[in-house]
């Protein structure tokens, strides 16, 4: 069987790509897999990706002597994309040259199975894509966030689909109250992690680690917040945020306005998430919103317990409070901070949690993910 899953750029670091690179990886053991990357602007993808998928890009942004666009092209490129509805969440990104690629693309698609991974492309899919193809919508985002416009070409498109597939529990049981009954499978298979070995931390340091783009729904302002009481009463500890993102001179700002800087960092992404992990005590999720939480598996696999904001809906669906996490009140910084506090002063409950912790990661294995996902294919295709 040949699959084909579509991103928006692959050659980014974030979740979305994180999650297709280890689950694209683990079905190509058994069949013929690709991943098309509507947008190209690095030599190489930043995180790492087997050798057995292949990656091809539909419109290549990088400069230099390989600059591929005539004045067609580059007119194209200002003018605003009409394929994709203006509320789509990366709206920005997209444009008159990537609807004609994109159009071209799925027009002349020749695979069994097009997973695609986000509203625009999963959208773009429904009205474009052979129907002779298995076209499965891949949601990597609650429903919720999306605005009225999206929803109702959601509602409206959706059930052309072979199937959708959401991360949570919670979120499936918002798309089936919006599509008609009946008109696709909805299902919940979550993310998987690459079955490797995994640095342990050895609960020595004392950091607490959070990781993630740079906006305002991961919610590292209430983190920066509540990290203020806790230096307060722990000077020695640290916060270091791992990321890119249109908010990071805002959390600097902020960072030094609260008298922060010896105690919390602001570091670049890292493409050695799992070693950064190893060397913390705690992940921290301050998160608004949160449609898996890809960091909290690959935490719990290094061996950290995780305090999270209980929001909609990852952190609940993975975390057992208690026993591997602590969960905090949506969006309160002073009740995180007893939370992390509490962590900290309590050496032998990390630890316990810790270890429960790696036992929880099992359950996440890419191989146990990719059977579901092989069970789906082959409903879909006896």
């Amino acid at each position: 069987m040949k699959i084909t899953f579509m991103l928006l750029d692959a050659f980014t670091i974030d979740g979305t790509v994180r999650g297709t690179f280890t689950l694209a990886g683990e079905l190509a053991r058994r069949h013929e897999v690709e991943i098309v990357s509507v947008l190209r602007e690095a030599d190489a993808p930043a995180l790492p990706l087997s050798p057995r998928v292949r990656l091809r890009s539909l419109v290549d942004l990088r400069t230099g002597p390989r600059w591929p666009f005539g004045d067609r092209a580059a007119r194209l490129m200002k003018e605003p994309s009409r394929l994709v509805h203006p509320q789509e969440r990366c709206y920005e990104y997209f444009s008159a040259l990537t609807d004609e690629r994109l159009l071209r693309a799925l027009r002349r698609l020749r695979t069994d199975v097009l997973i695609t991974t986000r509203a625009g492309l999963n959208l773009a899919a429904a009205q474009h894509a052979p129907r002779r193809t298995i076209r499965i919508a891949q949601e990597h985002l609650q429903l919720r966030v999306h605005e009225s416009g999206i929803l109702a070409e959601i509602e409206r498109w959706y059930p052309t689909l072979d199937a959708v597939t959401t991360l949570t529990v919670a979120d499936r049981a918002e798309y089936m109250r919006l599509l008609p009954d009946g008109s696709c499978p909805v299902l919940t298979i979550g993310n998987g992690l690459p079955d490797r070995l995994y640095p342990h931390s050895r609960q020595e340091n004392r950091i607490v680690m959070a990781a993630g783009r740079l906006v305002w729904t991961k919610g590292y302002d209430l983190l920066i917040d509540a990290f203020a009481e806790v230096a307060g009463k722990h000077p020695d500890w640290r916060l270091r945020i791992y990321g890119q993102g249109p908010r990071r001179d805002a959390l600097l700002a902020r960072v030094t306005r609260l008298g922060l800087y010896n105690n919390v960092l602001i570091m670049d992404s890292t493409d050695d998430v799992e070693g950064e992990m190893a060397k913390a005590s705690i992940l921290a999720v301050p998160s608004r919103g949160e449609g898996f939480g890809m960091t909290i598996i690959e935490a719990f696999a290094c061996g950290l317990p995780v305090v999270a904001f209980d929001c909609p809906h990852g952190p609940r669906e993975i975390i057992t409070d208690g026993h591997d996490g602590l969960l905090v009140p949506p969006e309160n910084p002073a009740a995180l901070a007893e939370t992390l506090i509490r962590l900290i002063d309590d050496e032998e409950l990390r630890h316990r949690m810790a270890t429960n912790a790696r036992t929880t990661a099992k359950n996440h294995r890419i191989p146990e993910i990719a059977d579901h996902w092989e069970n789906l294919l082959t409903t879909l295709h006896p």
